[in-house]
């Protein structure tokens, strides 16, 4: 008798279950494609354990998203208002529909990444990123005809929104129909800011492969207490009718926890500077690795051949013969010759001169050749989070008004400069020297 259920063991949920039709999309080329693509790009030259995959994470993220979608609709959840508000919720069978497409699309919501994840976004074209060509490989007519075997059928667009969200989807497809209350909130649970199932995982995953504890946090319990909430006001309770996901007073603590973890994670791990400078070089070697436009392909069957495992043999190929070709990034990722750090944002400097990085930068390239020099500016996303909390008295409050740990969040900003290895020592002390002059003498944000 054929199998009707299938299971995935799982370090992080120990089985991941999912029945034939699902089987089907989880079997398919561009699912299958994420075995080859690295969830952390190249952390693992840091983190040696963290070589995991966006496959086994695409899988995460669309049991988290049945587990959220089952607690949300639990009848014993939901209140009168918001019953009358989505009357979805008071219909089974649309129920069921909407479950199905929810946990696809989350199984689906990373298909469209390049090779390394997100470090080469900007190598698409112009107005491409990851988000249109997942919406792209959803709508594909490979992947049509999965969404016509279950009964019902499924419609490839309700999948591709609720994978890549609102504003993704309407900035690539604006004459589209906007988002029913109903969807955006589905969307939510897949990648929502607050307690989307895809934040939930890659904290959970990427800190038990890199080795950390900063990722933890206490994920059941979040779960078991988020809700359809009305939006409320920055301070007083009063907002809105727009509904959000929220949690009540009760699961505060481990949103509060999911946040920190968040904030860590990027501080500690995400954003490594040596992670960082790995990104920069890979970069310069696609790009000639990519020639002559410089740019990855966006037709659906070129771009599903590219994995990192074609990156990975071009770039040992590259840098054998790194002196005859050029391709000196190749050689610095392959033989571990990464710039060096020489500067990295500190309240010190920026005090002195809100442009620090980047007049140190400008500094070192006339001192030491420009070709010699890199810059890496990014400040995290994620500050300014915000979502409702139901208290026991069933009044609904702005998480950013009820919890000090949440106001406070500070954002991540990464601001570094790097020097050639061979002038590691000479430009440091370069730097030490005349840092005071430097700040001093270059333009600041505040000046221009």
């Amino acid at each position: 008798m054929p199998k009707v259920r299938h299971e995935f063991r799982d370090p992080i949920h120990t089985f991941i279950r999912a029945d034939d039709d699902e089987r089907k999309v989880i079997d398919s080329a561009p699912v299958q494609r994420l075995r080859h693509i690295h969830q952390l790009a190249m952390t693992y030259l840091v983190y040696p354990g963290a070589t995991h995959r966006r496959f086994e994470h695409s899988l995460g993220v669309m049991d988290l998203a049945g587990r959220i979608f089952d607690v949300v609709t639990n009848p014993d959840h939901v209140t009168d208002a918001i019953r009358n508000a989505l009357p979805v919720l008071s219909k089974p069978d649309e129920l069921a529909y909407w479950r199905r497409v929810l946990r696809v699309a989350a199984l689906c919501h990373d298909i469209g990444h390049l090779p390394f994840s997100h470090a080469q976004e900007g190598l698409l074209p112009e107005k491409w990123n990851h988000e249109r060509m997942t919406v792209a490989l959803i709508t594909s007519t490979s992947m049509e005809r999965l969404w016509q075997a279950p009964r019902p059928t499924l419609q490839s667009k309700d999948i591709a929104k609720l994978a890549v969200g609102q504003d993704e989807f309407l900035v690539h497809f604006p004459l589209e129909m906007p988002f029913t209350d109903w969807e955006a909130l589905l969307s939510e649970i897949v990648i929502g800011n607050s307690f989307g199932a895809d934040r939930m995982d890659y904290l959970l995953r990427d800190s038990l492969h890199a080795g950390v504890a900063y990722g933890r946090f206490d994920h059941f319990r979040l779960i078991d207490t988020l809700r359809f909430l009305p939006t409320p006001g920055p301070t007083d309770g009063s907002g809105s009718k727009e509904l959000q996901l929220g949690v009540t007073e009760g699961g505060l603590h481990a949103a509060e926890a999911l946040l920190l973890a968040r904030h860590f994670m990027f501080a500690q791990v995400y954003l490594h500077p040596v992670r960082r400078i790995y990104d920069l070089h890979l970069g310069e070697f696609l790009k000639a690795w990519l020639a002559p436009s410089g740019r990855f392909p966006t037709d659906v069957d070129e771009y599903l051949a590219l994995t990192d495992a074609e990156v990975t043999t071009a770039l040992r190929h590259a840098a054998i013969d790194a002196e005859r070709l050029g391709h000196d990034p190749a050689q610095r990722i392959v033989n571990r010759q990464h710039f060096k750090r020489i500067w990295t944002h500190n309240r010190r400097d920026i005090e002195t001169n809100a442009n620090a990085g980047e007049v140190i930068y400008l500094a070192a390239s006339a001192e030491f050749d420009a070709s010699r020099v890199r810059h890496d500016r990014y400040i995290a996303k994620g500050v300014g989070i915000d979502f409702p909390v139901e208290l026991s008295d069933r009044q609904v409050v702005s998480a950013q008004a009820h919890s000090s740990v949440i106001e406070k969040l500070p954002p991540i900003p990464i601001d570094i400069v790097f020097i050639h290895p061979d002038l590691k020592v000479k430009a440091q002390t370069w730097l030490n020297d005349h840092l005071v002059q430097i700040l001093h003498d270059g333009p600041s944000e505040d000046k221009e």
